[in-house]
């Protein structure tokens, strides 16, 4: 495969300036294919559900057993991801500095080491955790690189909002690991993340637009104005408020899950208009300040999904 900026035989390239990698470089690309900080979002929306399916502590082995394969399963799905976009990430300041853009770790060895994660978990959790939670994962891992990846990503502007149920399955394995069958509890915290993650991702592609514009990606922020963006955030940020609060009557939770729902959504609702008012007025990416948003998201689904957690604890 040709990579952009590949220079003619004869002409030294930074590249070939670079020292020859370590084994601490390699080590450190190689879980860097995998996505840490994406894994992290992910257990901490499994783990919270895991205590309120169980009404209080789950057995410590379980939760091992899920978290090693949750970990493995999203760790395999983003290295797949990795493989398949490496020649727009070589393009784009936000992941050229991945482990395949800098020619570290080769995309067979890749496509190896995510398909050797993949087996790992899809075993760990049959055997150890049931049959349903590593049918989910794997149903997830294929729907983030199938649909998402391969299908909508360069497509649609609707890419994210589609292709991010995949980041939803871990409620529902969660819950499944403690239950062995789904509800409509699960479904409502699925829901969450589903509505809770183009508010998420627009204001992080709001930051990066000139990037996915200048490799085709047709994030929302590339074909929309910013004012248009903020106005999509606004509403589905709205939608997963409610949504959040449905947890209450659906599931019987006790009196801190719905407090902390509202506390929690209301300073995200706030944060939301704020960026909108923002943005109506101008493109300037300095006075919108999007990444607010963005690590404001973060924090409210890490929130939300502690008081999950937290809920049953405190109301037995």
């Amino acid at each position: 495969m040709t990579y952009v900026g590949e220079h003619a035989p004869g002409v030294t390239t930074p590249a070939a300036q670079t020292p020859r990698a370590t084994l601490k470089d390699v080590v450190t690309a190689y879980v860097g294919l995998t996505k840490p900080r994406v894994i992290e979002l992910l257990l901490l929306t499994t783990v919270p559900v895991m205590f309120f399916a169980a009404r209080g502590v789950p057995g410590l082995g379980l939760v091992v057993a899920t978290v090693v394969g949750g970990t493995f399963s999203a760790g395999s799905a983003s290295v797949f991801n990795c493989v398949y976009d490496r020649d727009i990430d070589e393009q784009m300041r936000r992941t050229r500095r991945r482990a395949l853009p800098r020619h570290i770790v080769s995309p067979g060895a890749a496509l190896a080491f995510g398909t050797l994660l993949g087996v790992l978990s899809t075993v760990i959790l049959a055997i150890f955790v049931n049959p349903l939670s590593a049918a989910l994962s794997v149903g997830a891992n294929a729907f983030y690189v199938l649909v998402y990846t391969m299908l909508l990503k360069r497509r649609t502007t609707q890419n994210i909002v589609w292709g991010g149920i995949a980041g939803c399955f871990p409620a529902l394995i969660g819950w499944t690991a403690v239950t062995g069958h789904l509800s409509w509890a699960p479904v409502i915290l699925f829901l969450v993340v589903f509505f809770w993650t183009p508010p998420h991702t627009w204001a992080l592609a709001l930051r990066y637009r000139e990037d996915y514009a200048n490799v085709d990606v047709p994030m929302l922020p590339v074909v929309k104005e910013a004012r248009v963006v903020g106005l999509q955030i606004v509403l589905y940020s709205w939608v997963m408020v409610a949504v959040s609060l449905a947890l209450w009557p659906v599931a019987s939770t006790g009196w801190f899950y719905p407090v902390a729902a509202v506390v929690l959504g209301a300073v995200f609702l706030v944060q939301a208009h704020r960026m909108y008012g923002r943005a109506r007025g101008t493109e300037d990416l300095s006075v919108i300040q999007p990444m607010h948003l963005f690590h404001s998201s973060n924090l409210y689904l890490s929130l939300l999904f502690v008081a999950v957690a937290v809920d049953p604890l405190i109301s037995r």
